[in-house]
């Protein structure tokens, strides 16, 4: 048995390991709990269920996306329409690296991110929020013509999912996609941008 204090954080490292060993159709509780060295119902005592771990996995690997693009958001040296661009760019590198550098594990969220629609639904709900103040502050400064931010910020999420959303990651390795990410940044940012 470890000596180490069994932390919720040491077990959400620990499943993503077995879940990367094993994919998420054969990982179990049992496998996270040999893998930190304790009984499955010390891992039961953070997380009631499996389900409940799974979702503070699918939580926590998003969450790591939400905290990069916030850097963006929050950049006082940047201009919206920069912001906005250095977004949309920073979210769909960061989904392809995820889905390139680290594919089984990549596999197994897609799934999970389905059958968590809770935690999906709150991850992108806090993009759209990011994406809502950067066309706000565009607005407010006189650089972007939208009737209502929140909805223009949406429209924009909506229109770059194929940039994001893992549905489409089989397309993300094509040797196009740049240029067609650079076509739907362009003509969105001609849309928005104050004439």
């Amino acid at each position: 048995m470890t000596t180490e204090a069994l932390t919720p954080e040491r077990i959400l490292e620990a499943t993503e390991d077995v879940l990367r060993r094993y994919g998420h159709t054969k990982a179990t509780v049992v496998d996270v709990a040999r893998a930190l060295g304790v009984s499955h119902g010390s891992v039961y005592r953070h997380f009631r269920t499996k389900a409940a771990l799974r979702e503070a996995v699918t939580n926590r690997w998003l969450e790591r996306t939400v905290v990069e693009l916030a850097e963006i958001t929050e950049d006082a040296g940047l201009s919206a329409p920069d912001k906005l661009r250095s977004w949309l760019a920073a979210l769909f590198d960061a989904k392809r690296k995820k889905a390139g550098a680290d594919p089984e594990l990549f596999a197994t969220y897609s799934v999970l991110l389905g059958e968590n629609s809770g935690v999906v639904d709150l991850h992108i709900r806090e993009l759209v929020e990011q994406l809502s103040g950067i066309v706000r502050e565009g607005a407010d400064g006189g650089l972007f013509t939208v009737d209502d931010p929140a909805v223009a910020a949406h429209a924009v999420f909506d229109a770059t999912a194929r940039f994001h959303d893992p549905a489409y990651a089989a397309e993300w390795s094509r040797p196009t996609i740049a240029a067609e990410y650079t076509a739907v940044e362009e003509l969105l940012m001609r849309g928005l941008l104050t004439r």
